[in-house]
């Protein structure tokens, strides 16, 4: 136990106990207000280390909380260690599950035992074999600080993996600490500086005065946590402190973030009524331009666009079934993990994807139609002028007019449905969801702080949070078997279908950018050849040696096709505009390279010997590949945030 640690906890015991008590206030209120009971379920993570920890697991245990302990080394092993093990004997006799002679000791064991049985444990046992060596070492030589260090080192390493789960899977991060050092690693100084450093908020709790806690947002904070004395009337007051409190859980289970869209906004853009089954014709204006340009061979660019788009309730025997299949095969898994996935992700990920794959084909098409109209209403603007006299111009007019009202009526449409703005939100959302599973798997998640928040236009980010949130830790031991397995899967079922997909899309899009590119440069070149065509009859017929009656009979034609080849020429180059191919396709390109990387970093830790992977390694590709994930979303959100639907010019 800490030094600082109070000889009696009686207050500290009622501090976590007020501060629960408000966690319990505060959600009951955003019940009454319609929350959903998923979201303001409390949940207690906690190392389940001697003292604090286990103070706070009886308190939320005695108000029906969920205990959930990430626990630095397997069940076990950690006994041993936080049980406080000072002999070889009781060490070993811990590991073997033995009765050990040491009253106080059994005493301790027996502490986290009862609390571990009645929690979710998520045990980190990969590196276990090692780091009970290394502790049985320790206590074979007792004066040996060599030993001594090695051990602490890696107990630290391990506390600190836990700890950065804790930090992940929580939205406010307790921690009872002096506030004297950050430096011990694994220890709750360094895990309050990594939660501040991840952009959650740290409740902070000096043993020794608990009363005075604060409300930690910052690293920088840090360097104020002492700066009132213990009765200093200058800190903030009971009353501040509980309403930064309030707020601080308010905004972390919120019932929904503010709509300040109009129609269709927030989490009304993935109602019922936004769900189709599949594509419509009046959609496919984008997909056909894509497969006209892009494709190679005459059957591939004159293919079906239509799109199907996969049920929720299909997608776990679907295209969710490999991935569902590799989860549920993972040594040693949680068997309620595969059931969870498949209801609170992919159904909503099924869902989302059929949303936003509806409103992008109608917002692209749309933009696409208008830039066709628009030269269409140009040239049948002056079609007349061979075909009938001015009398009749009048037909033509009229059918400028409709093409022109077509525009505005389609421009209309897209912003009054919002589809710009409602598929950059279910398409983020849909993205965010497509790798979690595997997330979920290994226990990685993004702390609060992590995630991106705009001011009105966050609710993607909100929901698939508290989404994922609802699946937790799964109840396992993480082992070299597991993680080895686990990193096969998401290689198998991720990385490398991404990979492939962003490989051919960066190919596509380019061929697009340079074939529209290249047939509007020729649309232009054959307007400025026919008006030369025509200057020289022109000269030739001045000349007398061409008839000056067919010069005159073709003039007109001449006219309107001089009009109506850079007209197509600028459409055409308006859609390579608006579509930027080839910006998508540099994006994919980069995409595709980095997790060309994540691919590598995995086959040399599965080539490597058994013994090699640990749960850092693993963990740190698992966010390698989700910020690759963020990346790209944010790249391409940059590139058609301005290109909102609007009336070609």
């Amino acid at each position: 136990m800490h030094p600082s640690f109070p000889s009696d906890p009686e207050a500290l015991d009622k501090v976590l106990g007020q501060v629960f008590d408000t966690v319990e206030r505060v959600l009951e209120c955003i019940r009454g207000q319609g929350g959903a009971p998923g979201a303001c379920a409390p949940r207690l993570h906690t190392l389940l280390a001697d003292g604090t920890d286990q103070i706070a697991a009886r308190l939320a245990l005695a108000r029906a909380w969920d205990l959930v302990i990430p626990l630095p080394f397997g069940k076990a092993l950690n006994a041993a260690i936080n049980g406080g093990a000072v002999t070889p004997a009781d060490a070993r006799a811990i590991l073997a599950g033995e009765p050990v002679a040491d009253c106080e000791l059994a005493d301790r064991v027996e502490a986290i035992s009862a609390l571990a049985q009645q929690a979710r444990l998520f045990e980190l046992a990969d590196d276990d074999q090692r780091v009970q060596q290394l502790f049985l070492t320790m206590l074979d030589r007792p004066g040996d600080t060599l030993a001594l260090g090695s051990f602490a080192a890696e107990a630290g390493k391990r506390s600190a993996l836990a700890g950065r789960i804790l930090i992940e899977q929580s939205d406010i991060v307790v921690a009872v600490w002096d506030g004297k050092s950050v430096a011990n690693v694994g220890g709750t100084g360094h895990t309050a500086l990594n939660a501040l450093e991840m952009g959650s908020p740290v409740l902070w709790i000096d043993p020794a005065r608990p009363a005075e806690w604060q409300i930690l947002l910052s690293p920088e904070a840090l360097t104020g946590v002492h700066q009132n004395s213990p009765g200093d009337s200058e800190g903030p007051s009971p009353g501040a402190r509980g309403e930064a409190l309030t707020r601080l859980i308010t905004d972390a289970v919120a019932l929904a973030p503010p709509d300040t869209g109009g129609d269709f906004a927030g989490l009304a853009a993935i109602g019922n009524s936004s769900w189709r089954s599949s594509s419509t014709f009046r959609g496919h204006a984008f997909r056909r331009v894509e497969a006209l340009f892009g494709e190679t061979g005459l059957a591939r660019r004159f293919r079906s666009v239509r799109q199907i788009y996969e049920r929720p309730d299909e997608i776990a025997g679907g295209s969710g079934r490999p991935m569902l299949g590799a989860i549920a095969s993972l040594p040693q898994g949680d068997p309620r993990l595969p059931g969870a996935l498949e209801a609170e992700i992919l159904r909503r990920f099924a869902w989302l994807d059929g949303i936003s794959s509806h409103l992008s084909d109608h917002y692209r098409s749309g933009m696409i139609v208008n830039f066709l109209l628009g030269a269409m209403a140009i040239i049948a603007g002056i079609l007349y002028l061979p075909l009938v006299d001015a009398a009749h111009k009048w037909i033509f007019a009229a059918l400028e007019l409709v093409l022109l009202l077509t525009i505005i009526a389609n421009t209309a449409f897209g912003q009054k449905f919002r589809l710009h703005r409602r598929w950059f939100e279910t398409r983020r959302a849909a993205e965010y969801l497509r790798h979690s599973p595997l997330l979920a798997a290994l226990g990685v998640a993004r702390p609060p702080g992590a995630w991106p928040r705009g001011t009105d236009n966050w609710w993607p980010e909100w929901y698939v949070r508290h989404a994922l949130r609802g699946i937790g830790l799964p109840q396992m031991r993480v082992d070299k078997p597991y993680l080895r397995a686990l990193l096969a899967a998401l290689r198998d079922h991720h990385v490398d279908p991404q990979r492939r997909y962003h490989h051919e899309k960066s190919a596509r899009l380019a061929r697009v950018h340079h074939r529209i590119d290249r047939l509007s440069e020729r649309l232009f070149v054959a307007a400025v050849l026919l008006v030369a065509m025509f200057l020289a009859l022109a000269g030739l017929s001045a000349l007398g040696m061409v008839d000056p009656g067919w010069v005159t009979a073709s003039a007109k034609w001449f006219t309107v096709l001089a009009v109506a080849l850079p007209t197509l020429g600028g459409a055409f180059a308006g859609i390579r505009y608006f579509g930027d191919f080839e910006r998508f396709a540099e994006i994919s390109q980069v995409t595709a390279e980095k997790l060309d990387r994540v691919a590598q970093r995995i086959a040399l830790i599965l080539d490597a010997p058994h013994q090699a992977v640990d749960y850092s390694f693993a963990a740190d590709i698992v966010h390698a590949t989700d910020e690759i994930v963020f990346a790209e979303i944010q790249n391409w959100q940059a590139v058609f945030s301005g290109k909102r639907t609007a009336v070609p010019a």
